[in-house]
Formats: C-alpha cells, sequence, structure tokens
C-alpha cells in the first residue's frame, strides 16, 4: 500500500486544484496496489494538528477548471517556524511524529518560496518531501514557470484592457497596479500584453519625472490617454537609495493607501491631466486556470507522482527551457527569481517605447 500526505500552503492561486487532480490521477493510474491519500487541511496547519480528510480521484471530479484549494491554505512564516504556537506546539516537531502516525510514503506540498524553505527543513528531518511551485509571482527560483502565474497575467491584462475603454472616454491618466511586492513578473507580462505606456517594477527603481515625461510623450503622440501598471513593490529611486530602516519607516508613515496612489498623485501635482488609480487586488487569485496554467499543473503533477513511484525524494518539480525536471529541495529554499533589468523582456519593452521611469 502506498500513503501520501498533500497540502497547499501560503496563499490561493488557480490551478492547485488542477496539480492534486494530476497527482491522484497519476498515481491512481500508475500503481499496482491501493493508494490512500491524506489531504492536510489549511496547510502546514493541518500537518502540525493532524486535521485531514481522505481523497480519491473521485473527489477531483470536475475540479480541472476550480480555482482556489479544496483543502484550504494558510500561512505559516518559516522565521516563526521553531516559535510555538499559541497553544504551545512545537510545529516542527508536531510535523514529524503527524506524518510518522499515519506512516506516510511521501508527503506533496505545493507551495511558494517561504512554504518550500518549510518543505526543505522538512527534508532535512528526515521525511520523504516533494514540492510543486505554486506562485502567481512566478519568483521561485529554479524554475521557470509557477502555477497561477499565466492565470492571474490573464485577469491583470484584462483589467488593463478594460481600464483602457474608460481612460480613452475621458483623457485620463490611469495607474492600474498590479501584484508583485518584492518581483515584477505579473506587472511586466501584464504590461507588455495591454500596452502599457509605463511600467513601473520593484528591480527597476523609477523617476516620477520620467514618468511624467513618458506620459507627454504618449499625448504628443496623439493619445488622449495613458496607463501606468505599477507593481504593488514599485519603488522610486530616492526610496531605493535609503537603507532598510529607513525605507520600512517611511513605509510606516505612508499616508496614501500605497504606492499607486502615491503616483497617481504625483502626477497630477506636475500636470493638468485627471489621473485614477484602479487596482484588481486579489482578483489576480481567482477565477479559473487559464489553459496554459491547467497544462503546466497537470506536468507538474505528473511529474511529482513519478518522482514518488521512483522513490526519488527532497526536490521540488520545474521547468527548464521547456523541459521538466527536479531540482533539490536545498538549492531552492531561500531563493527569489527575479526580473532581470537587463533581460530580453525588458529590453524589448524598451524597444517597443515602453517606459519604465528609470531614464
Amino acid at each position: 500500500m502506498l500513503r501520501v500526505g498533500m497540502l497547499t500552503s501560503g496563499g490561493d492561486c488557480q490551478a492547485l486544484n488542477a496539480t492534486m487532480r494530476a497527482i491522484v490521477k497519476t498515481l491512481a493510474f500508475k500503481t499496482e496496489g491501493k493508494v490512500e491519500v491524506y489531504g492536510f487541511l489549511d496547510g502546514y496547519q493541518g500537518l502540525i494538528y493532524n486535521r485531514y480528510t481522505r481523497l480519491s480521484p473521485e473527489d477531483f471530479a470536475g475540479s480541472l477548471t476550480h480555482g482556489g484549494t479544496i483543502l484550504g491554505t494558510s500561512r505559516t512564516p518559516f522565521k516563526e517556524l521553531d516559535k510555538p504556537t499559541a497553544d504551545g506546539v512545537q510545529k516542527v516537531p508536531a510535523m514529524v511524529s503527524n506524518y510518522r502516525k499515519l506512516g506516510l510514503d511521501c508527503l506533496f506540498m505545493l507551495g511558494g518560496n517561504g512554504s518550500t524553505k518549510t518543505a526543505n527543513r522538512l527534508s532535512q528531518e528526515g521525511l520523504d518531501v516533494i514540492a510543486l511551485p505554486k506562485t502567481i509571482d512566478n519568483d521561485t527560483w529554479g524554475t521557470d514557470m509557477t502555477f497561477g502565474f499565466t492565470s492571474a497575467v490573464e485577469v491583470a491584462t484584462k483589467c488593463i484592457d478594460d481600464i483602457r475603454t474608460t481612460a480613452t472616454s475621458h483623457g485620463r491618466v490611469f495607474v492600474i497596479e498590479i501584484m508583485g511586492h518584492k518581483v515584477g513578473w505579473i506587472p511586466l507580462y501584464a504590461g507588455v500584453a495591454g500596452g502599457a505606456d509605463v511600467i513601473l517594477l520593484p528591480e527597476i527603481p523609477y523617476d516620477i519625472d520620467n514618468v511624467v515625461e513618458a506620459i507627454d510623450e504618449a499625448h504628443a503622440d496623439g493619445e488622449r490617454y495613458a496607463i501606468i501598471v505599477a507593481a504593488e513593490g514599485a519603488i522610486s529611486k530616492e526610496d531605493a537609495a535609503l537603507s532598510k530602516k529607513e525605507y520600512k519607516a517611511k513605509l510606516a508613515k505612508r499616508v496614501m493607501p500605497s504606492v499607486a496612489y502615491e503616483i497617481a498623485d504625483q502626477i497630477a501635482a506636475r500636470t493638468d491631466r485627471e489621473v485614477r488609480v484602479a487596482v484588481p487586488g486579489h482578483t489576480q487569485r481567482g477565477g479559473q486556470p487559464d489553459a496554459q496554467d491547467r497544462i503546466f499543473a497537470m506536468q507538474c503533477g505528473v511529474e511529482a507522482a513519478m518522482g514518488c513511484l521512483e522513490g526519488k525524494y527532497g526536490f521540488m518539480v520545474s521547468q527548464r527551457k521547456g523541459k521538466m525536471c527536479r531540482v533539490p529541495l536545498k538549492d531552492v529554499a531561500g531563493k527569489l527569481k527575479y526580473v532581470d533589468p537587463d533581460g530580453e523582456m525588458v529590453r524589448e519593452a524598451r524597444d517597443l517605447g515602453i517606459s519604465f521611469g528609470d531614464r
């Protein structure tokens, strides 16, 4: 008999159910004996408190197109992993103990960077763990793609498309805030796909005067409107020059709801243009997975299941140059994949005339 555990950790995204479906269906199809699947509820919290539900292929009927996660999810910060819970439970020992009690042969963990760090810790504790790269931010090191990313880009691009009509009608400047706190993959791809005039990323500090100049150039070219796509972690050159402590203190004193509102206020003060802000927010995590995410979810789930059946553990499923592969957890944990300011996509966007506010 094969006994496996499965959990979804961190922020939700559109292809979690599709990925779990692929794992369970592959195990059921490729295993001659009985397979027991234990789905831990609400991420690592379910493993800590041994809260789970038994799963079968039938539980995933129709789940290919369903967003979110049928298991629920939560955040268990890695930096607090060795701190007891509010009721005194030691997290790591509890997870190890519950894994052993159930006699699991493998734990499949669907999560992003922080969750992968915890998966690596459990692997170091002697558990057989396989991680699958889940995050809309596409910032997991060691893989070219994460599931959730293309669906989030689709939602963000749709927002830009929809805003364009009202921006055109009123001749307004719109600042659209797209998810991306530390890295800017979603705003970069959505901004290019949506035909933005300016894209502001955490990796490329901006000068507001350059942003205004780009708006003026668009107006001179005959455009009645301008679209500014700003990552939620977009940062000015002045703020980028501050120390981490100084910047944190400045953020604590921020009066505006977010950087997008600050940018809009600065543009309005420097021009006679009417400026508005749009924030699609968590809609970027919701809804159905797009076709690309469904395909990648299948690839990740099958690769992870086959690794388990081969008795190979301690890795994260990844895709590099279009090929599925396995990256050791120890090589992935704690690393972020940033947008390269000199990378191909940024260079091509610049050649198209898109401004990144830095020059």
